[in-house]
Formats: C-alpha cells, structure tokens, sequence
C-alpha cells in the first residue's frame, strides 16, 4: 500500500444533500423546512426559547462579581527577576522598573504597573521603583541592601481625564472673565 492510493471505506463520508434545486432533487422548493413560519426564514433566532416558559439559563442562579475599578497590576515574583539576572537578561546596576522588567519579558500587561511578589528567592542586590510590593518581597530586598519605592501611577485613561478636566476649569475661567 502507498500513501496515495489511501482510501476511505466505502460509505464512510456521505457527500451533503444540496437542497433547493428542483422537484427532482426530492427536497426543492421550500428545502425541506415545511411551509411558512419563523423556522422557514433565514436568520431564525429562537436558540434557547422554551415557549414562553422561563428560560434555563435564566432559571438558574447568579453567581460572581466583577469588579470594575480593580487595579490591574502586572505580577512579578522574586524568583523570576533572579533567573532573567542569571541569564544575563536584566542589568543589576539600574533601577528595576516596569519598562526593564517589560522589556525583559516579566511584566505583560499591567496597565496599573508592576507588584513585586515574594515568590522564589533573590540572590541579588536590586532597586525597584514599582506600583505595589508585598511585604515579603520588601523585607527580602531590603535584606540584600536594596530598596523598594512604591510609586503611584496614573494610567493613561486617567490622564486624559485629568487634562480634560483642566481644560474646561480653564473654559469656565474664560467664559467668566467675559461676565465680570
């Protein structure tokens, strides 16, 4: 046997009826829907209908809450900043940030900035300037000698906001001067 005479059995793949094609066909015309009604059009959404009865999805129970003024912060264990070091990806010299840390592939995502968690362990005298730190990950930098800053950052869609609201104290100044 070679790999081009490969076959399916016999009957194993039954090709699609190709409905509306004539009386001849055995399924022209309506195309095997009946006559009339919602299901007989295109574009039939009663998914998940039950007749006017109550709905299973919503029957059962809610449950969870998302919270919508979550920070979002970036997680970064100790251990995996002493790995990049080891490897020679992160410079030891420098002030740790989350643009290093970024660029070295730990932070991904965290619009809030980074969180130093205490995870693993650090061999390494470092200086991090970051969002958030656990208190683990504090002691264990500072034990080394190094030091944790903990800045406030201000996402963008805050900024915007922040100028935004600049601008119109300062339209309202303006349209005040004209009154006066």
């Amino acid at each position: 046997m070679k790999l081009n005479e490969l076959r399916d059995n016999e009957g194993a793949r039954k090709s699609r009826m190709r409905v509306g094609r004539g009386i001849g066909s055995g399924k022209g015309k309506t195309a095997g829907r009946g006559q009339k009604g919602q299901k007989s059009r295109e574009g039939v959404s009663i998914a998940g209908f039950e007749g006017g009865q109550m709905p299973l999805h919503m029957r059962l129970p809610k449950r969870g809450f998302n919270n919508i003024f979550a920070k979002d912060y970036a997680e970064v264990n100790l251990g995996a900043i002493q790995k990049m070091i080891d490897a020679g990806k992160l410079a030891t010299d420098a002030t740790v940030d989350h643009a290093v840390l970024k660029a070295a592939g730990l932070a991904r995502g965290g619009k809030d900035g980074v969180r130093l968690l205490a995870k693993g362990e650090l061999t390494t005298k470092l200086s991090f300037t970051v969002a958030g730190a656990s208190k683990g990950a504090i002691e264990a930098v500072e034990k080394l000698g190094g030091n944790v800053d903990v800045i406030h950052v201000v996402p963008a869609n805050e900024k915007a906001a922040a100028k935004k609201g600049v601008k119109y104290k300062e339209r309202q100044a303006h349209k005040a001067s004209f009154k006066a």
